[in-house]
C-alpha cells in the first residue's frame, strides 16, 4: 500500500480516478449517473491496478454490467416493515434506526443503493420520532443503527444518538453497523472523543456492539486492525458480517483466510449474507448452492471461533439460514421470522443451481 496522509481525501467523479482508462471512465458515467459513486484514496490504494480482476477494485469501482434489467431497489420489502421515516421494525425484539444516507465509499453490491440516489426520503438524521417509538414499546430490546454509515456522522451527533438510547431502561443492545474501518480507520485512531464515546456507553451490563465490515483479506491493513484494536479496548464487542460477492470473497481460500484473520484480531465473522436481488447487483451475486458450497469449504480451515459464521439471506419474511444441501434439495431454516411462528421451521426447496434468491426456488411438499 502506498504512503496516503491520515486525513482521507473523497472522490465522487469517476473521472478523478485517473488509474482508469479515459475511454473506460466514459463508459461507466452512464452507471453513476443513476448509481452513486464515492471513495477515498487510501482505499484506491488498496488496489492492484495491473489486475483488472482485483478484488478490492470488483467492491469500489462501477461495471457497465450495473445498468442491466434486473432485480428490485427494495429488494426484500423494507418499506413494508418501515414504521416512521428512518424506522424499521421487523422482528418483535429489535428495531433499525436509519440515522445517515451517506458512506465513506458506495459499495457496488450494497443493497440499500436506493439511500444514495437522487430524491430519497427514507432516512431520517432527525431520530427522536424513532426513539420515541423505542421509548414506547418495552418489547424492543435491540436497536440497530445503520443507514448509510452512522459513523460518518459527527462524534457529538452519535453521542446524543447513544446517549438517548442508554436512557430507554428496556434497550439492552445497542449495535452500529459500520463500514469505516475499512474505508477510513482514521475515523478511530484519530478521534480520541469517539473512543472515550464508545468506552462510555459500553458498560459491562449492557455492550455497545459494533458490526464491522470486512469484505476481504486485503481490507485488513495494519491501521484497520489498530483500530480495531482501540474500539476492542474501550469495551466494544465487536463482529464482522458481509456478503458472498463475484469476483471479491467467492473461494474458499480467500474466505477462510479473512475469517481466520477476523478471529485473531477479536472480530469474529458473524453472518455471512446470500446477496440480496438488487437493482444493480447482478454482477457480483453468486448462486445460493455455489455460495454454500464455498462456505462450507471455507469453514474446514477455520477454528471453531472463525467458523461459528451463519450463511444466511436477509428475505422479505425473515432471515433464513442456508443448512443443507444434497443431489436433490436445498435445506433453509428460519434464524429469524417476521412471524414469530416460523422461527425455527425447516424448509426443503428443490435444487437449482443457477438460483440467486430463495424466490427463484420451488419448494418440496413434506
Amino acid at each position: 500500500m502506498q504512503n496516503v496522509t491520515r486525513r482521507t481525501k473523497y472522490i465522487r467523479n469517476i473521472n478523478q480516478v485517473l488509474e482508469i482508462p479515459e475511454a473506460e471512465r466514459r463508459a461507466l458515467e452512464r452507471v453513476t449517473d443513476k448509481f452513486a459513486f464515492r471513495v477515498n484514496d487510501y482505499y484506491l490504494s488498496l488496489i492492484d491496478w495491473s489486475d483488472p480482476h482485483d478484488p478490492i477494485r470488483q467492491l469500489i469501482i462501477p461495471r457497465e454490467e450495473e445498468l442491466n434489467d434486473w432485480g428490485k431497489l427494495d429488494a426484500c420489502n423494507e418499506s413494508s416493515i418501515t414504521v416512521a421515516r428512518g424506522v424499521q421494525h421487523k422482528y418483535k425484539s429489535t428495531v433499525l434506526l436509519l440515522c445517515n444516507e451517506v458512506c465513506s465509499a458506495y459499495c457496488r453490491y450494497c443493497f440499500r443503493k436506493r439511500l444514495f440516489m437522487r430524491y430519497n426520503a427514507e432516512v431520517n438524521v432527525d431520530i427522536m420520532e424513532g426513539i420515541q417509538y423505542i421509548r414506547e414499546n418495552p418489547s424492543i430490546t435491540n436497536v440497530l443503527l445503520t443507514g448509510g454509515d452512522p459513523l460518518l456522522l459527527s462524534t457529538s451527533r452519535i453521542a446524543s444518538i447513544l446517549y438517548a438510547l442508554r436512557e430507554i431502561p428496556h434497550v439492552q443492545i445497542i449495535r452500529i453497523g459500520t463500514k469505516t474501518c475499512a474505508f477510513n480507520p482514521w475515523r478511530f485512531l484519530d478521534d480520541d472523543d469517539l473512543i472515550d464515546l464508545f468506552e462510555r456507553i459500553s458498560r459491562s451490563d449492557k455492550r455497545l456492539y459494533l458490526m464491522m465490515h470486512f469484505d476481504h483479506p486485503r481490507e485488513l491493513t495494519q491501521p484497520a486492525v489498530e483500530a480495531i484494536n482501540r474500539c476492542i479496548r474501550a469495551g466494544a464487542i465487536l463482529c464482522n458480517q458481509c456478503p458472498m460477492i463475484k469476483g471479491v470473497n467467492d473461494n474458499a481460500e480467500t474466505l477462510s483466510e479473512l475469517f481466520n484473520l477476523l478471529s485473531f484480531i477479536g472480530c469474529p465473522p458473524y453472518y455471512m449474507f446470500q446477496g440480496r436481488p438488487t437493482m444493480g447487483n447482478m454482477p457480483y451475486n453468486v448462486p445460493i448452492t455455489r455460495g454454500f458450497q464455498i462456505f462450507q469449504e471455507a469453514g474446514r480451515s477455520t477454528s471453531g471461533l472463525a467458523g461459528r459464521a451463519r450463511f444466511v439471506m436477509s428475505h422479505e419474511t425473515g432471515k433464513i439460514e442456508i443448512v443443507g444441501l444434497d443431489d436433490h434439495s436445498i435445506f433453509f431454516r428460519y434464524h429469524r421470522a417476521k412471524n414469530p411462528k416460523d422461527v425455527g421451521r425447516l424448509m426443503i426447496y428443490k435444487r437449482d443451481d443457477t438460483a440467486l434468491w430463495l424466490d427463484d426456488l420451488k419448494p418440496v411438499a413434506v
